[in-house]
């Protein structure tokens, strides 16, 4: 992990928290961003130079993905100067106030097309965006940079409607975004389905949806490995079949295990279709335990053994080729006579 360079350009040696920071900056930015802009300030007065990004992840119990997220943050507002090496790797930081709070107005992305909505809705969500219009703005900025583009109207309403009618906070929801992009979707639709997919889960924080997520990552690794595949992650056919069995069918975890250990059993090889047959036919028979299956196995050697007996009676012994023929009668006495040469 490369080490970064702090410069100091703040008077003196101790850790100054300027009041236009307090009474401009503070309020309007996320916690976690107000944490890591202190910490920073922190650093400078212990005069530390091993700061990494790693370490400021560690300090503050988050991943350095938010420690990026709040630089880029500071940079915009202009409070945070990062410097990049040839590889666009961070190598610096530069903090401090500017000159005057008055002077650095907080920026804000150039305002996007009215949203188109029904009358109904246009009202309550016109209402929501003006109490928390500068929150919103930022989200706005910060998802353009994820999604590389600029915002449509109708990525607009989507971001409106998990702000407005599914509760979340602008944390998030940029945590959403993240979590969608870095893996490899930036349709609005995706999107859109994850977050409905976290509603109904009740989940209202980052933390509980880092869990949520790190559970699910957790159970395609665990099925992968139950077919032998390691070093990668699921495809996109086998992510379907992954999540048709998780959410479609409902299916416990140990469950779709023990059907791809019967399908490498059976076919010797990681056969995702073949295993979708064994885990929807127990999901037919309403199997939800693995004691559910070891009552099916048994019914099933049963009813075999019931008709292999019942076909064993029935069966006629095979003929004889040779029984077409009339069999001789022999005089045993007389042949026994004449062996012996008795007349």
């Amino acid at each position: 992990m490369r080490t970064l360079t702090l410069k100091n350009r703040l008077q003196g040696n101790s850790t100054v928290v300027a009041n236009d920071f307090i009474d401009e900056y503070m309020t309007k930015a996320n916690g976690e961003y107000v944490k890591v802009y202190l910490l920073l300030l922190r650093q400078l007065q212990s005069g530390d130079s091993s700061l990494t990004i790693s370490r400021l992840a560690d300090r503050l119990d988050c991943t350095e993905k938010d420690i990026c997220r709040a630089f880029k943050y500071w940079a915009k507002i202009g409070l945070l100067k990062i410097d990049h090496d040839e590889e666009g790797t961070i190598c610096g930081l530069s903090i401090g106030m500017p000159a005057s709070a008055d002077t650095v107005p907080i920026p804000a992305p150039e305002e996007k097309a009215p949203v188109k909505e029904k009358p109904a809705r246009k009202a309550t969500l016109r209402s929501t965006v003006s109490e928390n219009q500068e929150q919103l703005r930022q989200l706005y900025f910060v998802a353009e940079q994820y999604l590389g583009k600029t915002l449509t109207s109708t990525d607009i309403k989507k971001i409106n409607y998990f702000f407005d009618s599914l509760n979340f906070s602008v944390e998030l929801i940029e945590y959403l975004i993240e979590y969608c992009v870095d893996n490899g979707h930036k349709n609005m639709r995706y999107i859109e389905a994850v977050a409905l997919k976290w509603a109904e889960a009740h989940i209202t924080t980052v933390e509980e949806a880092k869990e949520n997520c790190a559970s699910y990552n957790k159970n395609y690794y665990t099925i992968l490995n139950a077919f032998g595949i390691k070093g990668r992650g699921p495809a996109a056919v086998e992510l379907t079949y992954i999540r048709r069995w998780l959410e479609e069918y409902g299916l416990s975890l140990d469950i779709i295990v023990e059907a791809c250990n019967r399908t490498i059993e059976n076919t010797h090889e990681p056969d995702f279709k073949y295993a979708d047959k064994i885990l929807r036919n127990w999901m037919e028979k309403d199997v939800k335990h693995l004691a559910d299956i070891t009552l099916l196995d048994a019914a099933y050697y049963e009813q075999k053994n019931v008709r292999k007996r019942a076909a064993t009676r029935i069966s006629p012994s095979p003929a004889n080729r040779f029984q077409n023929f009339e069999g001789r009668t022999y005089d045993m006495d007389s042949l026994e006579k004449q062996l012996l040469n008795i007349q």
